[in-house]
Formats: C-alpha cells, sequence, structure tokens
C-alpha cells in the first residue's frame, strides 16, 4: 500500500485531498495540529499526527518516523490579517517557517525515501506568490514556494517529480481573512464570477500526486479562473 503523507490534512483544502487518497487505498499520514471532528481520525489507514510545523527543529525525528514515502503533499499554510507595518518579529517568523521553510525541509529530509519509490510531490502555493498580497510575508512565502518546486525538480533529476499549485481564494475558511472588498475584486475578475471550490483545487493536486504525466515536472498549475492569465 503506497503511504501519503499530507500537511494541514485536517480541513479545507487538506481534508479533501486526504479524502481523494484514502478513496484510492493508500495509506495515508496526515500532520496538523489538531484534529478535532476529523473524520478520518479512527481509519485504519489513516496515522493523525498532532504536530506545529511551524516548529522546523523537529522535523528530522518527524521524518525519521516513516519507513517509506511515496507522496508528499505540503499543503499546510496560514494568511494572516496584517499588513506590513504591522508583522512582529514573532508573526513573521512564524509565517515563513509555516508557509515556506517548513515545506523545504520535509522535501529535504524525505527526499531518500521518495527517491526509493520514484515519488511525487506537490507544493500548495498561492496566487499570492505570483500578483503580492497585503499579508506580505505570506506572498513571498509562497512565491519562495513556488520557486522551490521548480529548484527541486531539477535537483532530483526525474528521481522524484516535483509540482505546485497556485489556488486564487478557495471556498474554505481562510476566505474569512480576505476582506470583502477584496473579495469582490476577485470574483470581477473571474470567469465564472466564484471562488475555487477545495474540492477542485484537491483534484488538481491529486492529479499532479499519481496519474499527472512525468513530463510536468517543476511546474506550477494555476487554478485561478481566469483571474490572472499568462
Amino acid at each position: 500500500m503506497k503511504h501519503a503523507v499530507i500537511t494541514g490534512g485536517n480541513k479545507g483544502i487538506g481534508l479533501e485531498v486526504c479524502r481523494l487518497f484514502v478513496a484510492a487505498d493508500y495509506r495515508v499520514s496526515v500532520i496538523a495540529r489538531d484534529f478535532t471532528g476529523f473524520e478520518f481520525r479512527q481509519h485504519e489507514n489513516v496515522n493523525c499526527i498532532v504536530y506545529d510545523l511551524s516548529n522546523v527543529a523537529g522535523l528530522g525525528a518527524l521524518c525519521d518516523s516513516f519507513d517509506d514515502v511515496g507522496v508528499l503533499i505540503n499543503n499546510a499554510g496560514i494568511l494572516q490579517t496584517l499588513t506590513y507595518d504591522e508583522y512582529s518579529d514573532e508573526a513573521r517568523d512564524y509565517s515563513l517557517n509555516l508557509n515556506l521553510v517548513s515545506p523545504i525541509a520535509l522535501t529535504q529530509l524525505l527526499a531518500d525515501k521518495l527517491k526509493a519509490s520514484h515519488g511525487r510531490v506537490v507544493n500548495n502555493a498561492s496566487i499570492a506568490g505570483q500578483i503580492g498580497h497585503p499579508d506580505i510575508w505570506y506572498a513571498a512565502a509562497k512565491a519562495g514556494l513556488i520557486n522551490a518546486t521548480k529548484s527541486f525538480s531539477k535537483a532530483f533529476d526525474g528521481a522524484v517529480i516535483v509540482n505546485a499549485v497556485a489556488p486564487s481564494p478557495t471556498e474554505t475558511e481562510m476566505l474569512n481573512n480576505i476582506p470583502e472588498h477584496r473579495q469582490r475584486s476577485f470574483l470581477n475578475n473571474t470567469i465564472s464570477g466564484r471562488f475555487a471550490t477545495a474540492k477542485e483545487v484537491a483534484e488538481t493536486i491529486f492529479w499532479l500526486a499519481t496519474a499527472s504525466p512525468d513530463y510536468i515536472n517543476g511546474s506550477c498549475l494555476d487554478i485561478n479562473n481566469g483571474s490572472f492569465p499568462r
């Protein structure tokens, strides 16, 4: 049974990703801070790991606990309702550690296990990493994650397939952190006049993690319904 590791797989996009891997008969390890109400808490093929991914120092021991890894989904992230001039050093470091340092560290620490299974990594980035955002450290971290996707794909030289997605605002609880006027602005720029659903983003992540051609490597798939055409 193949093993998928999903960060932030307890809710939102991560939960939808988890559902897809469970349905596909994967053994799934979900890393999150809280599993209250998590529907797979007692599932025989799901391992719930309570861990704060901003604690980068402990990631080595965490990764050592995995015997094998075929898929790594770096999904966990945080958007803070802070502008550049409101950030404390603590808030900045937390954002960077969770949104950027942790995904890079996990990929590095699990590299040998991923190579052994010709595995795949999918990073959940954001349109914010492409166009900027009032939460400047979030945007910078997501831009860095897109770059890390490309860098790792080259470093692994095809032994591990590494891709990313860059969704625009999605119907999850994180949407509550976006002011209403900015939500309206995004909607006005989309073709369909709506936000993406978590399931739509998850299905794209799952495809990249399981079924996309190997030639799609080092790519970042835009999921923004025409709001950032390029």
